[in-house]
């Protein structure tokens, strides 16, 4: 069985999707459809960048959004793999993912994609915080660092990644904190992250708020094939549920570990990640180092699946 993943935000670079406007028409015409529903150039942004232009949160969500769908129209009539069995994405990646699934019309996930970068980086411009990433210790290890280090600051585990990998955020003297705990305990590896905002903590309880009411009249489907959302690492196809998970997402943990076990669990051999970078194959392999994993990014990579 094959999994669709779709990648998240960090993945992006300056060049990402030009090649695919340049060899597929069809491709043209969804970057040129997203100029004039967002009403400014993304695409210019995403192929001529400047890079800080396109490491903005409300421009990143957006871009990686649209090339991650543009891959997936592109192959979704000539894929060798064949439609997928079950979706996931990380974080933003749901979007995606969502859209690949039936549960979601392009149209609709970019707008709400762009407003969901827009509320996010706002909830970070007013109340700042930082992410940091944990190599080395175990999920319930590091969810102890987190309420020890809590009477500092707000922290708490944000992705679950990989087996060792996971990334905690909050504010910044409660993220420094449980930083120093975290060394203490024994991690490999303690990084603070380049973030413009404390993604998937309380501290984006604002940009939840605002997506809510955008999610609740938004027009989502009952999806065609399962998605393992990031909340609870389990399958849904209700869109009432969809809507829900969505919005939680915002100040949720991303369980990607779960997620990509249950998959395998349910019957995944096959792992395709859609989008910029291979930032999921890695996951992936460390996760489950027996399944099948490929990406595709590039116009060669779809030349090469559809020939």
């Amino acid at each position: 069985m094959v999994a669709y993943i779709f990648s998240g935000q960090g993945s992006q670079y300056v060049g990402m999707g030009k090649d695919l406007y340049a060899q597929f028409p069809a491709a043209k015409e969804m970057f040129d459809r997203a100029d004039e529903i967002l009403g400014y150039p993304l695409s210019k942004i995403c192929f001529e960048g400047p890079e800080e232009k396109l490491k903005q949160t409300k421009n990143t969500q957006p871009a990686i959004f649209l090339h991650s769908v543009v891959l997936w129209n592109l192959l979704k009539p000539k894929s060798a793999y064949g439609g997928p069995a079950m979706t996931a994405g990380h974080s933003l990646g749901e979007y995606s993912a969502l859209v690949a699934a039936g549960a979601m019309l392009f149209d609709d996930g970019l707008k709400l994609v762009r407003l969901r970068g827009e509320l996010m980086q706002k909830a970070g411009e007013e109340n700042p915080g930082t992410m940091a990433a944990v190599i080395g210790l175990e999920p319930k290890v590091v969810g102890e660092i987190c309420c020890s280090a809590w009477k500092t600051g707000i922290v708490q585990a944000a992705n679950f990644n990989s087996p060792g990998q996971v990334v905690i955020s909050g504010s910044i003297a409660g993220v420094r904190k449980a930083m120093e705990i975290a060394k203490e305990r024994g991690a490999k590896l303690v990084k603070e992250l380049v973030v413009s905002g404390a993604f998937h903590s309380p501290l984006m309880q604002s940009a939840k708020d605002g997506l809510k009411v955008a999610l609740d009249s938004a027009h989502v489907n009952d999806a065609n094939v399962p998605v393992y959302t990031n909340v609870t690492a389990k399958p849904v196809r209700k869109a009432e549920e969809i809507r829900a998970m969505l919005c939680e997402q915002v100040t949720s943990p991303v369980r990607w570990e779960e997620s990509i076990r249950a998959m395998v669990g349910d019957g995944a051999t096959k792992f395709i990640e859609l989008g910029p970078g291979k930032v999921l194959q890695g996951l992936v392999k460390r996760i489950a180092p027996n399944v099948e994993i490929g990406g595709i990014d590039t116009a060669a990579d779809v030349a090469k699946v559809i020939a």
